[in-house]
């Protein structure tokens, strides 16, 4: 098993650290579902876990957590300019906005209650019509007025606007695959211009749209984008779940040319710029078998989680010691 690897192309080139987050003795995790950065560069981890909340320096060094906490299930994590950290609990379809040391200052929506959809699980299959916050949300990000647009979910298909204090403002989506419509809005990130680009995974697509919801365009051809994020010079990071076979039992869609687990580098125009993994994974640093969670730190390096034993990655399914999460480190 190799820990480190250096991948990518002429363009874009990484090396790719499986072992980078250096976890004290006996604290573990199972998945690793996101990541974010506080204006120091520390960065926080969200994951199913001991620890549901770490943080570490940008080197890996252990930094502190908040001991044992209760979500439901650990989903989304985004940090503000304020260093104010909100995290989205998708089985408690609940928001809540913290401090730094891990106190509340709100929570939207009420743990164990999720909104009318039809669906009562996260088979986006069930969903029947679209309704309000919240019904298994899965992440959020925030606008430079300091609202905030919250991606909800497996249970629904809508996207949520609120402003900074948490007060709903507007909601837009419906299940389908039309503009407009989605299949699990799974990521959320906001360009420099101000568009909304949501990572609409089971229709193999990103769409674009305006601060009011107001569809743009849309980049598809991709192979289940489970997230996305910019780069320094606005190049765009996808994180594609891709396909397997088992995936869907009883539903398989063909395998035969489906790719794997990867990385695509895109510009915003949907040009392809680099791709990374794609192939059957392997335990190896640059391989990826259940992509999650893509950021990037002020310093331009990625950060990829992925959630292996969620995705069925146990032993005799996925690789053996496949990383929930990898440091990718731009090569100048």
């Amino acid at each position: 098993m190799n820990l480190t690897k250096t991948v990518g192309n002429d363009d874009f080139r990484f090396e790719a650290d499986g072992n980078w987050a250096k976890r004290p003795e006996g604290v573990n995790w199972l998945d690793v579902v996101a990541v974010n950065f506080t204006t120091d560069n520390t960065v926080y981890i969200f994951n199913r876990g001991d620890r549901e909340l770490i943080y570490f320096d940008s080197d890996g060094n252990y930094q502190g957590d908040w001991g044992e906490t209760n979500f439901a299930r650990p989903h989304g994590i985004t940090i503000s300019k304020e260093n104010a950290i909100f995290l989205t609990d998708d089985f408690g379809h609940t928001v809540t906005k913290y401090d730094l040391q891990g106190n509340v200052n709100f929570t939207l929506g009420t743990r164990g209650n999720h909104s009318d959809t039809g669906s009562t699980n996260v088979d986006y299959r069930n969903i029947k019509y679209s309704a309000g916050p919240f019904n298994f949300p899965t992440n959020l990000a925030i606008a430079e007025d300091k609202s905030f647009y919250v991606s909800d979910g497996y249970g629904n298909a809508r996207i949520h606007h609120f402003n900074h204090e948490g007060e709903h403002i507007r909601s837009w989506g419906d299940p389908g695959n039309k503009p407009g419509q989605f299949a699990v809005p799974h990521d959320l990130r906001i360009s420099v211009s101000g568009e909304i680009w949501v990572a609409d995974r089971e229709n193999d697509r990103i769409q674009i749209f305006s601060p009011e919801g107001e569809f743009i365009r849309l980049i598809d051809g991709l192979a289940r984008p489970a997230s996305l994020d910019f780069g320094p010079d606005g190049e765009v990071y996808v994180f594609e779940l891709g396909y397997r076979a088992g995936m869907f039992p009883g539903n398989e869609p063909p395998y035969a040319n489906a790719p794997g687990g990867r990385l695509t580098v895109l510009t915003q125009d949907g040009k392809i710029l680099c791709q990374i993994g794609g192939d059957d994974a392997t335990p190896d640093a640059g391989d990826f078998y259940a992509p999650h969670n893509v950021r990037i730190d002020a310093r331009g390096d990625l950060y990829l989680a992925e959630v292996v034993w969620a995705a069925g990655g146990c032993k005799g399914l996925a690789p053996e010691g496949s990383a929930a999460l990898q440091k990718l480190t731009r090569i100048k």
